[in-house]
Order: structure tokens, then C-alpha cells, then sequence
């Protein structure tokens, strides 16, 4: 069905997303948001029999990854508003999941738990959130559980996340008397009645709460008036200030990060989710209130600003692929110019043009097929081969959304199916995983032809795993996780190498001489060659072998880096020399000096960030300690700490589970890669002793 529908006004739409701590109640209040702007027709419990993703245990619920409702982007209406619900994933491992994410969102919920507060993945998700400039409204959950207290929850997103919160609503009853909230802008009580909170009522502020309601009003009015003069005059002057006049300073300081209105509620019980979703319309941006560039590839990645205009050249963002029924769709954020159907796009990544085939909005349970997108708007296209991340742009530009720097996998697993089914799904599997995901990559190991996936760490390949055994009904068995060491040489050393060879008819000949030097980048090749000692043609024969040679070093057989490799005199027979014999020689003169030139071996170290509680900062020292780390900051929040260092990944195995226990389940780490550094001798000796045995073996 075409779509007749009108056209979005782009400044009544809201691309927002929910972001939380674990267990904040993310997924009951996403449920909520859909049923009461009808998108769905009955409420599910997260716990009942046909919950989603809360039945799981806990770790398994930490694999799961924000909302997880039918679809990665859903759409609802609220009050003529058209609302985009983004699902974000929360881990770093997934830095480039997060980092689209966070792009295509425009503003964001922060979701407390009014018992926990602010807890360790909600510090996490606000750097995140801070860092991309999106802009948030609190929402403290579960205010009906024991022992709930939104008030230091409050002064928590002060004192922790340094922002200025502020509540703009208060409870009525707290715990099991949960009744209502108190709305501070209008003055009135608002309760949610009916058996599903869907009849709201007005009412006056109960008689016990009215000195509180004025406390807090008159808080929240002196905290606004910095974002309108107009307001500061009327409210210094005595004079009534107009809801009117309120919202517009709230929505000033929301937008300029500069101020977060904090409301309250409870998902469970139905209590708070309307008004926060007139929030939503009236505090977060619209798609022409936020600033997007792009990266001209044309020149040099320059940044230009993407303007929210239908008649710019169309720049689009897939942020998100999705396996469906009927082939592979592609989430699409359109920021500048439209999509129509049958438009022409280059994919500028690929270096690919396709024509928009079929062009769907999502609506609840179904798909509505559209004939074009709006700027700000968010779609998805149907059939094009692409992958997660990719910009599809129209018009003539050439724009990347994302810099094409990929971080390099720093960790590997061998894993093998354990059975002939297992063995086609894994394939599907492991083709599907690396389009959506740059950072996870696989490849056949050519001496065991073990299968080897690669990431950014334990957590990341084990999320994978995972989903192969969930979506693919795949089984696999996994082998030692293997660091991704680098071999590298700590001196000059010569070579001045022959290569001979007679056999029946013309031979080989080739002779090289130079040096080989430590060097700052991966693999250099400078060509010193005077008079012609090496004829012009053979001298990338040369650097053919060289490059052949750095891919497997005689250490532990892991890639050569930070080396030069310098030609400056050689030999050739006029008969007898060849591209292949120059190759021979290269590769034997560089395994004659690379001896010589002292090699050592490298290890990635890794940047890791531990959060926890103060009372186990000791412990946490310790165990980073023990592990080879080397601690660059620690600095304490209160009954919070943050331990920075800097570790080898290969002690990192496991950390996750050690620190649980160390610190009762309180503390959580991430970590990321940050330079490779030269292993220490012992360690280095029992790496070289175990390849020797491993080659041993295999040469049995």
C-alpha cells in the first residue's frame, strides 16, 4: 500500500532514545510508551510467561541489549508529535554500535531506578551521552518499590554526573502509597486512573504535600529563570509566571545541556509515563534543533554541516541492519534532503550505486510501504546489499557520516561447529555478524583451517557466540582466546644475501644488500639502489618478498611491525634473474638479518577503566596489580571510585568474574585498546618455547 499519509512536520518530530542502567525498568516503560499512544493493544509484563527480555537471568539479561521490542526503531504518535523510539545498546565493546546510535538519536530518557540511583552503567551511559551532546530528561522509576527515594536520586545526578537536575514533578505517596504526582509547573495534582493508568485526573495538591510542592516549585522557577529574561523580570517583579513561559525557559536549558528536568513514576504501575511523554514533545529537540555534520571524502574527510532541508542532496545514515522475513531490511536515518522511492543512491563506503527498491516505515506489528522520507525522518529499505554504518548519499556528494577509521580486533577465538548443520548456519551466521558489525571479523586459519573470529574483546566475540546459538540454532565449541601479539626488531642490523639456484635450464639468481631498522609505522620500503646494481624492474620484486616475509615472524609466527627494510646494493645475472628469484632473495636476506637485529614481541595494552564502590578500592588495586597493570589515575566520587590503567589484554582473560567476586557484583570495568608494548623477558620465553612445540608437533 502506498502511503497517503501527510507529511511530518519536521519540527513535531522526536528521534529519542531510552537509555539506562540494567534492570532500571527500561523495557517496562518502552512496553508502556507503546500502549498508551495505542501502538500496542495490551500490556505485557516483562516477568509474565510472555515477557521479552527480563525472564532471562542476569547474565544472560546483561547480553541483552536495550529495548527489545519487535523492531530497532519503532514509531509512535503522541499528541500529533511522531516520536522515533531508538533502541542503544550500553557497552563499549560495541563502540561502534553505540557510537551510531547515539548518532541518530536526538535527545534521550535517562532512566533511574528511584532505589538504586544512579548506578555504574548509568555513569557510563551519561559519558556516552555527554560526549555525542545529546540531550536528556531524567526519569526516576520505580518510585512504588521499598525503600524508593527519588529526592537522592536527585541529588545523585548532581553530585555524581554533575548535572544540573532539577525535579519538575513530585510523588504523591512513595513505596506501596504511590498515588499521583504533583505537577510543579501547572500546581496540580495529576492521578492515573482507570485499570491501566490511562484516565488521567487533575486534581488539587493534597493538603499535607502543598508546603513541599511550593518548596520545590520555587526551586525549579529559580533554576529556569537563568534561560529567559522575560521570565527572571516577572518572577523578581512578584507577578505570575504562565506554564506557557516555563516550558519554553526548560526547553532553552535541556537543549543547551545545561539543565535536566528530572521526573517520577513508575512504569510497573502505570503512574507518570503520559506526562513524560508531553515532556518528550516539549523539552527534546527536533531534527532541525541539533547540529549533524558529515565528512567530504572528496575533500580530505573536511567537515560540512547537514542541514534538515528536503532540498539539500540527500545524506542518509544506515545505522542498523535487521534480519527479517523477507530479506535483510536497513534502518535509515534521512538527515538532509528526501528519499523517494526509485531515487539513486551512492553508497560511499562500498563505492556502490543502487536504486531504492522498496521503501517501509515501521508501524507497530506491521509495515507501511511509504513512497519517500523526510529529512529527520527514519526509515528502512528493503533488499540493498550493505552494511551497518554505511552512508548512502544522492545528488553528487560524496559523504561519509562516519570517519572510515575502524578500530583494529585485538582479540581472537578459534571456534568449530559441532555439527554438519551447525557448520551451513555458522556461515550464514558469521556473513551476517560482519556486515552489521565492522570491529567483529573472521577469517580461516590457513595452517589448523580452524574458523577464527576476531573483536574488541571477551565480551564482544561471547555476545556473538551467543547470538549464533540463539538466532541460528547454531553449536559451536571454542577454543583458547589468542592475543593478537606483534613481533618487532630493537636494532639496525645488515643483510647482504645470495640467492642461487641450478636446475636443468635457466636458474635463479638474485643478490641483496642493505639493512633492516626499527621504524615508527607498520612496514616501510626505501629503494637506495645506485647505478643500477638491481635493475629498475626487479626492485618491487624486493618489496614483494619483504612484505611476504613481515607477515609471519621466526619469534612466535605473528606479523613483523614498526620495521624499514633498506635496499642499497644487490647483483643480477643477465640470464638467470627473475621477479620470483629477487622475491627469493629479499625474503631469504631478511630472515638472515632479522636474527641478528635482537626481535622482541609485542602485546596489545589496554586502557581499563574500573568503577566501583570506594570500601574495595584496595581490592581493585590489587587486582590490577597482579595482572601486570600499570595504574595512571584513581580518583574518587564520593562513595565511588574510578581506577584508570593500563593492562595486557592477555592477563585480562576472565577479569570480569574476578572483579564480581572481589567486589560483591558493585564494581564493573570496560576497557579499550591503547598501544601494543614490548613483553617482558620471562613472558616472552615461554611464548617462544610454546611455538616451537606447537611447530614441533605439526612437523610430526
Amino acid at each position: 500500500m502506498g502511503s497517503d499519509i501527510t507529511r511530518t512536520d519536521v519540527r513535531k518530530m522526536r528521534n529519542i532514545g531510552i537509555s539506562a542502567h540494567i534492570d532500571s525498568g527500561k523495557t517496562t516503560l518502552s512496553e508502556r510508551i507503546l500502549f498508551y499512544s495505542n501502538k500496542i493493544h495490551a500490556i505485557h509484563e516483562v516477568r509474565g510467561k510472555d515477557g521479552v527480555g527480563a525472564t532471562m537471568d542476569h547474565m544472560e539479561l546483561e547480553r541483552e541489549r536495550g529495548i527489545t521490542i519487535q523492531s530497532a526503531a519503532t514509531q509512535v504518535e503522541w499528541k500529533d508529535y511522531t516520536v522515533n523510539l531508538i533502541d542503544t545498546p550500553g557497552h563499549v565493546d560495541f563502540t561502534i554500535e553505540v557510537e551510531r546510535s547515539l548518532r541518530v538519536l536526538d535527545g534521550a530518557i535517562l532512566v533511574l531506578c528511584a532505589v538504586g540511583g544512579v548506578q555504574s552503567q548509568s555513569i557510563t551511559v551519561d559519558r556516552q551521552l555527554k560526549r555525542y551532546h545529546v540531550p536528556r530528561i531524567a526519569f526516576v522509576n520505580k518510585c512504588d518499590r521499598t525503600g524508593a527515594n527519588p529526592f537522592k536520586v536527585k541529588n545523585q545526578l548532581r553530585e555524581k554526573l554533575a548535572l544540573n537536575a532539577v525535579l519538575i514533578q513530585i510523588p504523591i505517596g512513595l513505596e506501596d502509597k504511590l498515588e499521583g504526582i504533583v505537577d510543579l509547573i501547572s500546581m496540580k495534582a495529576v492521578y492515573f486512573d482507570g485499570d491501566q493508568g490511562t484516565e488521567l485526573r487533575y486534581a488539587e495538591i493534597p493538603v499535607h504535600l502543598k508546603e513541599d510542592a511550593e518548596k520545590y516549585r520555587e526551586e525549579l522557577i529559580d533554576e529556569v529563570s537563568l534561560f529567559s529574561d522575560e521570565l527572571a523580570e516577572k518572577y523578581l517583579a512578584g507577578e505570575t509566571v504562565s506554564e506557557e513561559l516555563v516550558h519554553q525557559a526548560i526547553r532553552r536549558g535541556t537543549l543547551a545541556e545545561q539543565f535536566v528536568p528530572v521526573m517520577v513514576g513508575s512504569a510497573y504501575k502505570n503512574k507518570g509515563i503520559q506526562p513524560l511523554l508531553d515532556a518528550v514533545n516539549n523539552y527534546l529537540p527536533n531534527p532541525t534543533e541539533v547540529k549533524n555534520y558529515a565528512l567530504d571524502l572528496d575533500k580530505n574527510e573536511e567537515k560540512r554541516e547537514l542541514l534538515a532541508d528536503e532540498k539539500g542532496p540527500t545524506v542518509a545514515l544506515g545505522f542498523k541492519l535487521e534480519d527479517g522475513q523477507y530479506g535483510q531490511l536497513t534502518y535509515v536515518r534521512i538527515y538532509q534532503g528526501c528519499l523517494k522511492k526509485g531515487d539513486e543512491l551512492l553508497n560511499t563506503r562500498a563505492r556502490k550505486r543502487f536504486k531504492v527498491g522498496r521503501l517501509v516505515r515501521m508501524h507497530s506489528d506491521n509495515m507501511e510501504d511509504i513512497n519517500e522520507g523526510t529529512p529527520g525522518d527514519i526509515v528502512a529499505l528493503f533488499g540493498i546489499d550493505c552494511a551497518s554504518g554505511d552512508t548512502f548519499c544522492g545528488g553528487g556528494v560524496n559523504y561519509a557520516m562516519s570517519s572510515m577509521f575502524i578500530p583494529e580486533p585485538v582479540i581472537s577465538l578459534a571456534i568449530t561447529p559441532r555439527d554438519k548443520k551447525s557448520a551451513d548456519q555458522m556461515a550464514k551466521a558469521l556473513n551476517r555478524f560482519t556486515k552489521e558489525d565492522p570491529t567483529f571479523q573472521t577469517f580461516v586459519d590457513p595452517e589448523s583451517n580452524q574458523t577464527i573470529i576476531k573483536g574488541m574483546g571477551e565480551l564482544h566475540l561471547e555476545v556473538y557466540i551467543e547470538r549464533m546459538r540463539r538466532e541460528y540454532k547454531c553449536e559451536v565449541d571454542t577454543g583458547m582466546p589468542q592475543v593478537a601479539y606483534r613481533e618487532a626488531i630493537t636494532r639496525r642490523s645488515e643483510f647482504n644475501y645470495t640467492h642461487k639456484k641450478q636446475t636443468g635450464g635457466s636458474g635463479q639468481y638474485g643478490r641483496v644488500a642493505g639493512y633492516m631498522e626499527p621504524f615508527d609505522g607498520d612496514y616501510e620500503f626505501v629503494d637506495n639502489i645506485k647505478g643500477g646494481a638491481i635493475p629498475t624492474e626487479y626492485v618491487p620484486s624486493c618489496d614483494k618478498g619483504f612484505r611476504e616475509a613481515v607477515k609471519k615472524g621466526s619469534l612466535i609466527g605473528f606479523p613483523i611491525v614498526n620495521i624499514r627494510c633498506v635496499i642499497n646494493d644487490g647483483q643480477s645475472h643477465p640470464v638467470d634473474s627473475s621477479d620470483i628469484a629477487f622475491q627469493m632473495a629479499a625474503i631469504g636476506a631478511f630472515r638472515e638479518a632479522y636474527a641478528k637485529a635482537k626481535p622482541c614481541i609485542l602485546e596489545p595494552v589496554m586502557k581499563v577503566s574500573v568503577e566501583g564502590p570506594t570500601e574495595f578500592q584496595g581490592n581493585i588495586f590489587a587486582s590490577v596489580n597482579q595482572r601486570r597493570g600499570i595504574i595512571s589515575s584513581s580518583t574518587e566520587d564520593g562513595v565511588f571510585s574510578r581506577i584508570e590503567a593500563e593492562v595486557p589484554l592477555s592477563e585480562m582473560f576472565g577479569y570480569s568474574t574476578v572483579l564480581r567476586s572481589l567486589t560483591q557484583g558493585k564494581a564493573e570495568f570496560t576497557m579499550e585498546f591503547e598501544r601494543y608494548g614490548k613483553v617482558p623477558v620471562s613472558i616472552s620465553e615461554a611464548l617462544i618455547k610454546e611455538y616451537d612445540e606447537k611447530r614441533k608437533k605439526e612437523q610430526k
